[in-house]
This record gives C-alpha cells, sequence and structure tokens, in this order.
C-alpha cells in the first residue's frame, strides 16, 4: 500500500464559481452539470483499483456548507455511516468504506467579508474607488471585515496536527493499509480557496507568498509524504492507482 495520503476535493460547480465570485457563507446549490460532474468524477476515481480506495478511508471531513456535503453524496463512496446533516439514517445499500464523516467548520471556506458575493475585479475596483490599493491579493491581504492569512492559517495548521495525529502517525511501512494495520486515507470535501491554503499549509508555505495553486470546481488533489516519512509532508503530483496485481495473480493461480 502507499503512504497515507489525504485527497482534497472541491465542491461540483455552482453559479458563483462559473463567473469567478467569491462564496463563503452563501448557500448555493450544485448546477446540473456540476452534479454530473461529480457523479462522473465519483465514477472514474472511486474503487478498490482507483485512486481513491474506500476501503482504505480512515476519515472524512466535509465543510459546513450544503454544497460541500452535497458533493460527498454524490461521490457515491458507499458511506455505512449515515451523512450528519441528515436527520434520519440513510446507510449505503452497498457499503464500501467504514469511515466516519465529521462536518467541521475548519474546512469552512475563506471568510470573505465584505468580499463576498464579489469578482476579484470588482473588489479592486471598489478598494481603488475608496482611496485603497487596487493591487489587492487575497494570499497577502486577506478580507475586509473577513478572514486574514495568518487565521487562516491557524485553523489548518490545527486540522493539520489533528489529521496527522489521529490517522496518519505509525500508518507507513508494508503492512500498512486497510489490509494490513488499517485504514490510511483522509477524505477532505470543501472549498477553492481553503483547500488551496490547506495544500500550501500541509507543506509549510505561507499563505503570504501565494501558493499559486490551482483546484477547479469538482477537482481533486493528493497529499502525502516522501521517503515514507511523516515528518517528510509532500504534495503528490501523480500516484499510481491502486492495483494488487500480484494477489490477484495468486488467486488465478488457485482457480
Amino acid at each position: 500500500m502507499p503512504d497515507p495520503r489525504v485527497f482534497i476535493i472541491r465542491h461540483g460547480e455552482t453559479e458563483w464559481s462559473l463567473n469567478g465570485r467569491h462564496t463563503g457563507t452563501t448557500e448555493l446549490p450544485l448546477t446540473a452539470n456540476g452534479e454530473k460532474r461529480i457523479r462522473a468524477t465519483g465514477k472514474a476515481l472511486v474503487g478498490d483499483d482507483r485512486l481513491i480506495v474506500p476501503g482504505n478511508l480512515a476519515h472524512i471531513y466535509v465543510s459546513p456548507r450544503h454544497r460541500a456535503q452535497r458533493t460527498l453524496e454524490l461521490l457515491d463512496l458507499g458511506c455505512r455511516d449515515r451523512y450528519p446533516w441528515h436527520s434520519s439514517p440513510s446507510p449505503s445499500l452497498n457499503p464500501r468504506t467504514n469511515a466516519s464523516i465529521e462536518v467541521t467548520p475548519l474546512i469552512r471556506e475563506w471568510d470573505y467579508g465584505a468580499y463576498e458575493g464579489r469578482t476579484s475585479p470588482q473588489i479592486r475596483a471598489s478598494r481603488a474607488a475608496r482611496g485603497l490599493s487596487a493591487d489587492w491579493d487575497i494570499w497577502r491581504d486577506g478580507c475586509e471585515g473577513g478572514e486574514a492569512p495568518e487565521d487562516v492559517s491557524a485553523r489548518l495548521d490545527a486540522l493539520i496536527r489533528e489529521l496527522r495525529a489521529k490517522y496518519h502517525k505509525g500508518r507507513f511501512g508494508r503492512d500498512a493499509g486497510w489490509k494490513g494495520t488499517g485504514p490510511n486515507d483522509v477524505l477532505i470535501v470543501a472549498h477553492g480557496h481553503i483547500l488551496r491554503a490547506f495544500a500550501a499549509r500541509w507543506i509549510g508555505r505561507r499563505l503570504e507568498d501565494n501558493p499559486s495553486l490551482i483546484l477547479e470546481a469538482g477537482g481533486v488533489g493528493t497529499l502525502s509524504y516522501e521517503h515514507h516519512n511523516i515528518e517528510e509532508p509532500a504534495i503528490l503530483l501523480g500516484g499510481a492507482f491502486v492495483v494488487d496485481v500480484v494477489e490477484k495473480e495468486e488467486e488465478k493461480k488457485k482457480e
């Protein structure tokens, strides 16, 4: 099995993500096209021989916003645990993972404050009209009436410490993983800016330096470690899908 990983998934397309409006606390549904694409992502990337192996998920973190929660549902991971936002149990008819689902404000979207619902050009024009610098960069300057980069870093660092201590520490080596010492992957479903910030903080990069990372609506990213070492977090640019080739070959020989 590979070293422990974190899959970061941005919620599917909304009307505001289409036109670049900053969407923090505003609740918006996914578009029909957004739902269709998330279903396709689930079919393409989720499975025992795919990138995201349901049985190897130890925990699922999801944002309090409905658009992120709907995205998790549409991925069809086969969660045995009920969705916390449903008032009654809604177990999968084909459970494939025992991962618990946790709604946490630590991965809510960046608080845009006065910039909620505005595009970046609108924000810069508004600042210029009020005598403020039009050279605005959220990573450096944060948001008026909202969060600063250091605020975002603080809450994400807390989550990263928790995640590593609970689900990754001691989960390295040949016997790690769902068929050995136990599931060691974590899934996070949230939003564009906060997940880009999460990836930056995962490798210890300052948000103020602008992480220059992109995660499209419905996009999937992977984080892991170098040299099988929890002290060497890394962004996994390209990983092989998990296929137990040797095991399958041995089973065929027995037939």
